[in-house]
């Protein structure tokens, strides 16, 4: 496929455009910054000229893409003030979104956000592990937005039967060289208690894209995407004993699993977590 891959030049977006290329598919970058070159456009996201004219095709950089992955955003909470992180984050989905319907473009797949399950968790989730069955629970602008982009997803397909729009709702991403540092998480179980403890390793992060482009079907799904264990050295049922104690438990936790279960991205998408930061750190 020809893909153009929104938010190429971040932590995720690298990761993403380099997997993508590996597997055989044609990658355009769209970010705000990048070097100029082949294979990349700058673009102002929150422009809608920009947007749709970056995407239908630039000279002699492409002449159009078959699918979009979109990753650009302000990527978490407190950057920036709440209302530039609404405006910025908005815009830019319903930018690429709307312009993916005008151009015939029939395949997205999207950075939702773990938030949208009730980060920073101050009120416990209703269950553990977490999964996609229950509403969401936005508890910041930031994830005020990621729901109402799985919204916007939602009707937009309504609206055309034939689109395909995936929400993948990534945890904490990290590369290799973030890992040195979680040993240090031990010391206090409240430090990360805030995504129960999880992450996802960005090779793996693009993993779960590249599965969403091959096999998702016409309509919108959402996916928690998360590597298999925790950032932590203790037992997972430990960690819920002292900082969760009222949570119910659903079935057994094996020692280090995610509290974030990724059941439904494996049996739906054929996602599988290759890295750990217990074999890298």
């Amino acid at each position: 496929m020809r893909i153009a891959v929104t938010g190429a030049s971040g932590k995720l977006g690298r990761t993403v455009v380099r997997v993508l290329r590996d597997a055989g598919h044609t990658v355009i970058g769209l970010d705000m910054v990048g070097e100029r070159g082949p294979g990349f456009v700058r673009v102002d996201l929150t422009d809608f000229g920009q947007v749709i004219d970056a995407i239908a095709g630039v000279n002699d950089q492409h002449d159009g893409v078959d699918a979009l992955v979109h990753l650009a955003a302000i990527p978490a909470p407190g950057i920036v003030s709440d209302v530039a992180t609404f405006h910025n984050n908005i815009a830019a989905t319903f930018n690429v979104f709307w312009a993916a319907v005008r151009l015939g473009i029939q395949k997205i797949v999207y950075a939702s956000s773990e938030t949208v399950q009730g980060l920073p968790f101050d009120a416990p989730p209703p269950y553990i592990p977490v999964d996609e069955d229950y509403p969401a629970r936005p508890e910041s602008v930031y994830s005020l937005v990621k729901h109402l982009e799985e919204q916007l997803a939602i009707e937009l397909v309504r609206w055309h039967p034939t689109l395909s729009i995936t929400a993948l709702r990534f945890s904490n991403v990290m590369d290799p060289e973030d890992y040195a540092e979680f040993p240090s998480f031990d010391a206090d179980a409240t430090l990360r208690k805030w995504n129960l403890w999880s992450y996802i390793d960005a090779r793996d992060g693009a993993q779960a894209v590249l599965r969403a482009l091959e096999v998702a079907p016409a309509g919108f799904d959402r996916f928690l995407i998360a590597a298999a264990d925790t950032v932590m050295s203790r037992p997972a049922a430990d960690l819920v004993a002292e900082v969760f104690p009222d949570v119910p438990v659903r079935g057994e936790l094996p020692p280090h699993a995610s509290l974030f279960s990724t059941e439904k991205a494996r049996r739906l998408l054929g996602y599988e977590p290759q890295h750990s930061w217990r074999d890298e750190a």
